[in-house]
């Protein structure tokens, strides 16, 4: 006679990057609008100073503008503004976090403005709760999740759908050809 198992169910684990169901993910935390918000650790390529931007005529408002990163032309979002909140004011530690976005072979790198890096975490699929169907300040399909961390939330983010190309490729087409032509040259 077998034992029926008394255990608890588990509620389903988020699967990112190819990485086992309930293996921790690593989430670089920064910053925003005095929010937390977290990216894959897998997205990040770096984290750069807050410099000269060179502002680019008729983008989308959340485009600050491009840098250049070591020759590549890289475009910089700023993510309160994408949020639809007012630009980010540029303090002592703000910073550029420069994302990799694999799935887009235009435009590979983009540069997002934060307010100030905090640290990497590793947080465990069992912790992180689906993301809210309301009541967030930003758009639902732009969090994967939400990552409970010390007793409080930390908002992660969809990178693939935040800097979405062909979404800021229609913003920017709505400034103008010359915006559109812009985007595609950065």
């Amino acid at each position: 006679m077998s034992e029926l198992s008394t255990r608890p169910a588990k509620a389903p684990a988020l699967q990112t990057g190819g990485a086992p169901a309930d293996a921790p993910q690593q989430y670089l935390t920064f910053s925003l609008g005095g929010e937390m918000f977290g990216v894959g650790i897998l997205n990040v390529k770096e984290i750069i100073e807050y410099g000269t931007v060179t502002e680019i005529p008729m983008m989308p408002r959340f485009i600050r503008g491009v840098i250049n990163l070591r020759g590549s032309v890289v475009p910089v979002v700023d993510l309160s503004c994408r949020f639809g909140n007012e630009l980010t004011k540029i303090g002592r530690r703000s910073c550029i976090v420069i994302v990799e976005l694999p799935e887009n072979e235009d435009q590979p790198v983009m540069g997002v403005v934060v307010d100030a890096v905090s640290e990497v975490l590793e947080i465990p699929p069992a912790d992180i709760e689906p993301p809210p169907s309301f009541g967030a300040r930003i758009r639902a399909d732009f969090i994967l999740g939400m990552g409970k961390v010390n007793g409080r939330f930390v908002i992660l983010l969809n990178v693939g759908k935040v800097l979405a190309a062909d979404e800021i490729a229609v913003l920017a087409g709505m400034g103008g050809q010359g915006a559109e032509a812009a985007l595609a040259a950065a």
